[in-house]
């Protein structure tokens, strides 16, 4: 009963706790906060580094590196007052295509990963920036790029094959996250 209980908390839709109106709304701490505090940005940054220490190699690099770049690219387009169409939706198929190619352990060329995860980069940066919050700006954008390049990390680091159920381990949580990304799509 408890893990039933601790599955549909994880799974309830929270993305409006990523948007503004929650206090720590300045600057380096706003940015630095927003990633974790919605769970659709958080799922989807994880992931990322997950199938990237899935994949291995220069994929441990590029797939972080495109999202946070493209990340960038699209707050700064946001913050210019240009609006991308389908970002929310983007937001959530990026769980869903993120995790199921993180549970299927799904080998494309690497440029074609690098090119789903900064498109996704885009949208989440285009939903960031547009919710900048009083402040700088620029701080505002570096914290959020920390985060998440901190949840990158954290993916990085629980896809080691440190262990031989790491591996699986590191699927299954792909699959929740589609299985969120789901959720979350049907539930909105």
């Amino acid at each position: 009963m408890r893990a039933l209980l601790l599955a549909a908390a994880l799974l309830a839709p929270l993305p409006a706790l990523a948007h503004p109106g929650h206090g720590l709304e300045h600057g380096f701490a706003a940015g630095l906060a927003h990633p974790f505090l919605g769970l659709d940005h958080l799922l989807a940054m994880v992931t990322v580094g997950l199938l990237g220490g899935l994949l291995g190699g220069a994929a441990r690099f590029a797939l972080p590196g495109a999202f946070l770049a493209a990340m960038a690219a699209g707050a700064g387009l946001a913050m210019a007052g240009v609006a991308l169409p389908g970002v929310e939706a983007g937001i959530l198929a990026s769980l869903i295509v993120l995790g199921a190619l993180t549970a299927l352990a799904v080998r494309l060329p690497l440029g074609a990963m690098a090119g789903l995860a900064a498109l996704f980069g885009l949208l989440h940066g285009a939903a960031h920036g547009a919710e900048l919050p009083g402040g700088s700006a620029a701080l505002y954008v570096a914290g959020f790029l920390v985060a998440t390049a901190a949840l990158h990390g954290l993916g990085l680091a629980l896809a080691r094959p440190f262990a031989p159920w790491a591996r699986r381990a590191a699927q299954l949580a792909g699959g929740a996250t589609a299985a969120a990304g789901l959720a979350l799509a049907l539930v909105g």
